[in-house]
């Protein structure tokens, strides 16, 4: 799996946010077939970051109504990333 197909985007939230300020702790929107070592690999090449360690929770798509219409957003997988002590936190804007 190439890199840019495993973190497929930031998920930037205010949860994700105050992770990233406090707990140098990145979080992305994964391929769902990416395990861990694909997303730090990943991770470790775009960001030319150490990761210390990953995360992953996977969420099941909701059900959503256009009236009398039933539909569902797709599942999706996400990934928390843990740097080491003494990397800078990426900005995404730099990317």
């Amino acid at each position: 799996m190439n890199t840019y197909q495993v973190i497929l985007r930031p998920v930037i939230t205010e949860k994700g946010v105050e992770k990233k300020d406090n707990e140098r702790t990145l979080c992305f929107q994964v391929a769902a077939g990416a395990n861990k070592t694909q997303v730090k690999a990943a991770v470790e090449k775009l960001f030319k970051v150490k990761v210390e360690e990953v995360r992953t929770a996977n969420f099941e798509g909701k059900a959503r109504r256009r009236g009398r219409f039933v539909g569902y957003r797709p599942d999706w997988k996400k990934a928390y990333v843990k740097l080491k002590a003494g990397e800078k936190v990426p900005d995404f804007a730099e990317i």
